[in-house]
């Protein structure tokens, strides 16, 4: 049984407060940090003469590194409240956007669209999001169906389904682009293991506001997603509509996803780590669970592409070779405390 701290809203707010300020230092730091050493001096004296034009290290800080640690960061804190979801709805802390494969069925929408020249822009919407959050449904529903069909409640044969369907996808995604001809080939290739180098103009903007929405709906939900912990029964009896809430919180976690994805790439395992250590250390309570993953996961992303630019400099990798690394272990010890005890939520 879950067991939920008494928390004030004082409480709530300093520790979203702290975390928020946590993550500004780091935005500010890791675009500080790079192959290329920059001056303080020159960057203010720059902005001082209003010379930015020219200024190299402005240019670097401003036009470079921070819009990619901003991007990093939404993408971070959107998979991470993607992971909350999947992970209170399924009742189980393995599950997240990756392992479940919505963020290939995102990744394979968003491909499928750039093959097909789906890929207008109108009103801050892209025809690539919007492929990218229709697969993403999709690939919620087959991999939920499959589940289902493993048996009432069992929560290992939808990570098993989510599993196969992340292969398969995967492998639907290999197939589209080594059969179509393609310029950018590798550029694909970087973007499909998790790559927030690509900040073009709107990207800021049409990762953000599916994050923003998504958040306040899901934080407007919080309390229902703490009774939906304890059980359906329980949730029924208290005249939660759990059909309801599943949809609309699933279609939120798609949501973010399918934005995500199309942005980045495939990044896993950031909708797993997060969570399940946030909650280790604050507790179960969604009205905190879910603003505090998504600070969180976004400094994690701003920490891991940091890492990913700088660790062979001056190559880059993709920030998901980092996420892999930190999660797997993360993963393979959930998977070995899960075969010890079925009740591994909460």
């Amino acid at each position: 049984m879950l067991e939920i701290e008494h928390l004030s809203k004082k409480k709530l707010l300093l520790r979203i407060i702290i975390f928020s300020a946590l993550l500004a230092g780091l935005i500010l730091l890791c675009s500080l940090i790079g192959s290329k050493n920059l001056s303080a001096a020159n960057i203010i004296g720059g902005i001082v003469s209003g010379e930015t034009s020219e200024n190299v290290d402005w240019l670097i800080l401003f036009e470079i590194r921070l819009p990619r640690c901003l991007l990093a960061a939404i993408v971070g804190a959107s998979l991470s409240i993607a992971g909350v979801v999947f992970q209170a709805l399924l009742k189980n802390p393995l599950a997240d956007p990756y392992i479940l494969g919505i963020s290939s069925g995102a990744g394979l929408g968003a491909v499928t669209a750039a093959i097909t020249g789906f890929t207008f822009t109108w009103a801050g919407i892209s025809g690539k999001g919007i492929m990218a959050f229709a697969f993403a449904l999709i690939t919620i529903w087959i991999v939920w169906t499959i589940g289902k069909r493993t048996g009432k409640n069992n929560m290992t044969g939808l990570l098993l389904a989510g599993v196969v369907v992340n292969s398969f996808f995967s492998a639907v995604i290999m197939f589209m682009i080594t059969a179509v001809k393609s310029e950018d080939l590798h550029a694909t290739l970087l973007w499909l293991m998790g790559n927030v180098r690509d900040v073009r103009p709107g990207n800021l903007s049409a990762g953000l506001i599916p994050l923003i929405l998504s958040a306040a709906v899901l934080q407007g939900f919080a309390p229902k997603l703490n009774v939906i912990t304890f059980g359906e029964t329980d949730a029924k009896a208290l005249g939660i509509n759990t059909a309801g809430l599943r949809g609309i919180c699933f279609a939120c976690a798609a949501f973010v996803t399918a934005a995500a994805v199309s942005l980045s790439g495939l990044v896993g395992f950031a909708g797993l780590i997060v969570p399940h250590t946030v909650r280790l250390i604050f507790g179960p309570d969604h009205r905190q669970l879910l603003p505090l993953s998504a600070l969180c996961g976004a400094s994690f992303l701003v920490v891991s592409d940091t890492l990913a630019r700088t660790v062979i400099a001056p190559q880059q990798l993709p920030a998901g070779i980092i996420t892999a690394f930190a999660g797997a272990p993360v993963f393979v010890y959930l998977l070995l405390k899960s075969s010890k005890t079925r009740k591994i939520y909460g």
